[in-house]
């Protein structure tokens, strides 16, 4: 499996950045200002959680992040619960929004166990090598080239 280099690439944060959009369009007429606010704000918390996560550098940050992420979608759903009984959303509305937000929901559970079980730990624990581990680095990888040229059969390269 590839290692996403940008958080613009996690299909969480693409699915959360919908939602946000989508909460965005469905309250921009709502003169309950207080409201559509809250809503916003938890819509946009949950997209910016992920992105400050991501670029933490710790598998447990991030880790930490993703979990306030999922927070915001639970007060996302909540503040929809809200709207819907106010009268602020008909119900496909609602349904469409809240569909949405249990979908970011599942995605960032997903990605956390996904998370918490890889073996990286993140950048900030990437440790660099030593001179000697490079030049006993530098020194396999040109053995392994010259066996590639006496043995390419074995070693799976031609001369």
């Amino acid at each position: 499996m590839a290692t996403v280099q940008r958080f613009e690439d996690l299909v969480c944060w693409k699915k959360s950045r919908e939602l946000t959009s989508e909460i965005y369009r469905s309250f921009r007429n709502c003169k309950d200002y207080g409201f559509t606010d809250q809503i916003q704000r938890a819509s946009v918390s949950i997209m910016s959680n992920i992105s400050e996560g991501f670029e933490s550098g710790t598998r447990d940050s991030f880790v930490n992040y993703l979990y306030i992420a999922k927070g915001s979608a639970g007060e996302v759903r909540a503040q929809l619960y809200a709207a819907s009984d106010i009268g602020y959303l008909n119900i496909q509305t609602f349904q469409y929004l809240k569909n949405n937000a249990e979908e970011c929901s599942k995605l960032l559970n997903s990605f956390i166990k996904a998370v918490k079980s890889s073996p990286n730990s993140g950048l900030q624990r990437k440790r660099e090598m030593t001179k000697d581990e490079q030049e006993t680095e530098s020194f396999l990888a040109d053995a392994r080239e010259q066996l590639a040229k006496i043995h390419p059969g074995i070693y799976g390269k031609k001369p």
